[in-house]
């Protein structure tokens, strides 16, 4: 084992694995040993992940799963534990984002929002924590600066990642009496295909992020995993109910 963490014995599902944090996060952990459901909107893409992790020497599954769709994320829950024996780690990646003026914002448009970061968050953790109850284990969620941060049209986006940190908060503190730990790692801008779509469609430009966060870049995928696996890792314990912001100094900045 050549990472500081070890993770061997441990199973977790990674929601929004195929691409960006989530694919990056299905990665390292599986590299510190742990085995990995790569849960996705597309069977295909979460399946791809899985063989990769697999020709490294790991051991993953691809399953399809729409985390607005509580029976899903029952199943997904499921199947590690029937592939596996068992569920300990839950890692919510899975997200959209589309920012628009709130005056005409489609009430559509604000539920699928709301639905997908939110109601989702809760659909999958509380499949998560069934399994976990006997056992512990450790959830984290992807959440972001915007759950501190207001930007203007983004009333949906802000408003379910702030809903998230508060659900982080209560299920810990719930939940702890299993043994559940739960905690939310919340990026910046991260290049990632989201944050391309957004400066493609002129939300922002890149000038305008670099010059924002104090230490001058973006977030590579790989900054929020690591935070990740931490967090799921026994190097973090004695933490739970907390939001960590891998940010390069965004929420710090004051100054213009």
């Amino acid at each position: 084992m050549s990472r500081a963490e070890n993770l061997e014995g441990k199973v977790v599902l990674v929601a929004g694995g195929a691409g960006g944090i989530g694919a990056e996060t299905s990665f390292r952990l599986a590299a510190c040993g742990a085995s990995i459901v790569v849960s996705d909107l597309e069977l295909a893409g979460a399946s791809e992940i899985a063989l990769r992790i697999a020709e490294q020497g790991g051991r993953a599954l691809g399953v399809k799963c729409d985390i607005t769709k509580p029976s899903e994320c029952e199943a997904a829950a499921q199947a590690a534990v029937e592939q596996f024996g068992g569920l300990s780690g839950m890692v919510n990646c899975a997200g959209v984002s589309r920012p628009h003026d709130s005056l005409t914002l489609p009430a559509e448009d604000w539920a699928r929002m709301v639905d997908v970061q939110l109601n989702g968050a809760f659909y999958l953790a509380q499949a998560c924590g069934r399994r976990m109850v006997s056992s512990g284990g450790a959830m984290v969620f992807i959440t972001s600066t915007n759950a501190e941060a207001a930007f203007p049209r983004r009333a949906a986006y802000c408003a379910a990642k702030a809903g998230v940190a508060m659900l982080t908060k209560v299920l810990a503190i719930e939940w702890a009496q299993y043994g559940i730990r739960v905690n939310a790692v919340g990026p910046a801008y991260v290049a990632t295909e989201m944050t391309r779509r957004n400066i493609a469609a002129g939300n922002v430009t890149e000038a305008q992020i670099k010059a924002r966060i104090p230490l001058g870049r973006l977030a590579h995928p790989a900054d929020v995993a690591e935070a990740v696996v931490f967090l799921l890792s026994e190097k973090a314990s004695f933490i739970t109910g907390q939001s960590l912001y891998v940010d390069g100094g965004w929420l710090a900045y004051g100054y213009f």
